[in-house]
């Protein structure tokens, strides 16, 4: 089963100004996330941005604010993006039954908002580089257990090209630069 753009959902998970900084690399989360939602950007993918109670733990990092859709992030309390209606609702609005998923912590909010989108009849793709818990550990048992759930773990290369499709084309050429 390939990512299609025409099919696919983007969701970043509560990359958030006082959470990303103590992530076990929040640079490569910060990295991976910019990567995805630009090519969402240009390629017409439908992006979500949840932010985990936004009055205590900050707003989306300002790395990746200017890729916010104009209708904004969307605050919740509930720790899987599948317990807030105004989530469910946005990725429900359209056709696309994918979502790729991005974002912290991989081992609570990531894990639990995927297999809430596997439940609802979503393919679901979660991105390992775009994605970190404070401890290397949960990470990787947050890994295994999609996988162990059916839920496929990617990179952001993967989305990306799989996205593309061909070379040769005028979005290819934009954005392979990103990753050269």
């Amino acid at each position: 089963m390939l990512m299609r753009a025409e099919h696919s959902n983007l969701l970043i998970v509560d990359v958030q100004e006082r959470l990303a900084p103590v992530m076990s690399d929040p640079r490569r989360v910060i990295n991976g996330c910019a990567l995805l939602m630009r090519a969402a950007q240009r390629l017409g993918v439908p992006i979500t941005v949840s932010e985990q109670y936004p009055k205590g733990i900050g707003a989306t990092i300002f790395d990746l604010r200017e890729w916010i859709p104009a209708e904004g992030a969307i605050a919740k309390l509930h720790f899987s993006c599948v317990d807030e209606p105004a989530i469910v609702g946005r990725l429900d609005a359209g056709a696309r039954r994918q979502v790729v998923i991005a974002g912290i912590e991989a081992h609570i909010c990531v894990l639990q908002s995927a297999l809430g989108f596997k439940d609802r009849g979503y393919d679901v793709f979660v991105v390992t580089d775009a994605c970190a818990s404070r401890r290397p550990e949960n990470e990787e048992a947050a890994w295994l257990r999609l996988r162990e759930a059916g839920v496929a773990t990617v990179t952001a290369e993967m989305v990306l090209f799989e996205w593309l499709c061909e070379a040769g084309t005028p979005e290819f050429k934009e954005l392979v630069a990103l990753v050269k």
